[in-house]
């Protein structure tokens, strides 16, 4: 039942003048290749989504996301944080290659080195309007989108779909409204991780908000999840963070 309604989603925003175009573009010596997704209906400038992936890099999640986002009126870049081609074939792959951009300060000043390369590709795109840039991340990329609204990043809003929460380097000054949408059960995510996220928001005096969704672990959005109790789809609360996720970007970015 899932497979079907993806592509009859997929099948409706095809129709709809919806076209993704891959992008190349580098960190130092770096090829990344991301994809803008847009309507090709559309003239002048739009309000833009970045969208961070998860730990096997960009796949039809992300892509389905960006479609949605298209169908809200927004402009989508799916940024690249591995480099062209870097796509794990497995979780032991995800996990190692995840691994290169978490944990220490070095890694995660090299992940939102990355962040930043698409930021700046993202604002010379000609259909995209610079002042009006939110994120949004999944899992790993979750965790990303916090780091750019941790780093300062001259973004609206973040919001992260059950992504990581701890750093080695907490914010200090946080420019971006954040959400964070969050799985009440998650055990990768576990409450002290909430609890010291929360403090890190308050000492920052950010403009912060975390939903928790009863019964949803982690990778709560993702219908091919399916590692019981641990990662795993869980429908109502992709439906309500979904919701979520609208209002608050039509606030952060102005299009409400």
């Amino acid at each position: 039942m899932r497979i079907v309604s993806t592509l009859l989603l997929l099948a409706s925003l095809a129709s709809a003048g919806i076209v993704s175009k891959t992008v190349e573009y580098k960190d130092g010596d770096t090829v990344l290749a991301g994809e803008v997704v847009r309507d090709d209906t559309w003239t002048g400038k739009r309000p833009a989504v970045l969208v961070v992936h998860q730990w096997k890099g960009i796949t039809d999640h992300e892509r389905t996301f960006a479609k949605r986002l298209v169908g809200l009126g927004y402009v989508a870049f799916v940024c690249d944080i591995y480099g062209k081609g870097v796509r794990p074939k497995n979780a032991q792959e995800a996990r190692a290659t995840a691994g290169l951009y978490r944990g220490a300060k070095e890694k995660v000043e090299l992940f939102r080195r990355r962040l930043d390369a698409a930021l700046r590709t993202m604002r010379a795109h000609a259909s995209i309007d610079g002042a009006r840039i939110g994120a949004i991340g999944f899992c790993f990329g979750g965790g990303g989108v916090l780091e750019l609204a941790r780093a300062g990043a001259d973004v609206k809003g973040v919001v992260s779909f059950h992504g990581g929460l701890t750093t080695p380097l907490p914010a200090t000054a946080v420019k971006a409204k954040v959400l964070v949408c969050h799985g009440a059960d998650d055990p990768l995510v576990p409450d002290e991780h909430v609890v010291a996220f929360m403090q890190e928001m308050r000492k920052a005096k950010a403009d912060w908000r975390l939903i928790a969704y009863g019964g949803a672990v982690h990778s709560f959005t993702q219908p091919s999840a399916n590692r019981k109790g641990v990662a795993e789809y869980h429908e109502p609360s992709a439906k309500r963070s979904w919701q979520d996720m609208k209002r608050f970007l039509a606030d952060a970015l102005g299009t409400s």
